[in-house]
């Protein structure tokens, strides 16, 4: 008896196996994969009619849906605020600007960190990651990484404390026991170093303007201007930050 059961289950399961890796078109994408992932045509092997089939285009980093030579991260097909790479990466659908149906585009659920693919307002968990050795300060929603800006660490002599932190504090503009202002400070640790825009004298000057990329601060992670205000902005207090 119990091979009989086993015979139907195999006889019942096999079909939707063997879908699995049915390519209609022939261009080395499975239908499963055109059909949830790329939303690619199944019947076309070069869905955008540009001359390359959608297998050379993707695994090239093209949009498969521009006919025009336009990279995944360029390319916005379905208008959302998401590129295609960024759809690809959250899984939403390239070609739905509302993946989740609850009424808001995909691109602004990301920029407020919710989840794109729930009708329920979950939200997704934001990380900010500081690499000393590249001098960069990456951000991230819900595992991906979004934009990376230039920053200017602690000195040889001064060096940015290694670890895990969270910013534990904010002001739009701090002062710096080294008599200058620190605009869009968020504080780490104890409080004793954090993450701000590059720094002003009372006079005006600003310093550092040139020294992104460069490790020169006090300890501090400095931002350029425009990128410390956006980090500022998005950032909660007790955003979980990874200096290495």
């Amino acid at each position: 008896m119990k091979y009989i059961i086993f015979i139907l289950i195999m006889f019942f399961s096999f079909p939707v196996f063997a879908n699995d890796f049915i390519d209609t078109d022939g261009d080395r994408i499975l239908d499963v994969d055109e059909i949830n992932i790329y939303k690619t045509d199944i019947n076309l092997a070069d869905t955008d009619g540009d001359g390359y089939s959608d297998w050379l285009e993707l695994n090239n980093g093209y949009s498969p849906h521009n006919p025009e030579p336009i990279r995944l991260e360029n390319n916005d097909f379905d208008n959302d605020g998401l590129s295609d790479r960024m759809e690809l990466n959250f899984h939403t659908d390239l070609t739905n600007p509302d993946t989740d149906g609850n009424g808001y585009i995909d691109g602004d659920e990301i920029k407020n960190a919710f989840d794109p693919l729930s009708v329920e307002k979950i939200k997704l968990a934001k990380r900010i990651e500081i690499n000393t050795i590249a001098q960069e300060l990456s951000y991230f929603v819900g595992g991906v990484r979004m934009e990376k800006f230039l920053v200017s660490s602690g000195k040889p002599s001064m060096p940015t404390p290694k670890g895990h932190f969270e910013v534990i504090n904010k002001s739009p503009k701090a002062w710096s026991s080294y008599g200058l202002w620190m605009p869009y400070w968020m504080g780490l640790g104890t409080g004793n170093f954090g993450i701000h825009e590059l720094p002003v004298w009372p006079n005006g000057y600003r310093e550092g303007e040139d020294h992104l990329g460069i490790p020169v601060s006090h300890g501090c992670i400095r931002l350029g201007v425009g990128s410390a205000e956006f980090m500022y902005n998005w950032a909660e207090i007790g955003t979980p930050v990874f200096i290495y």
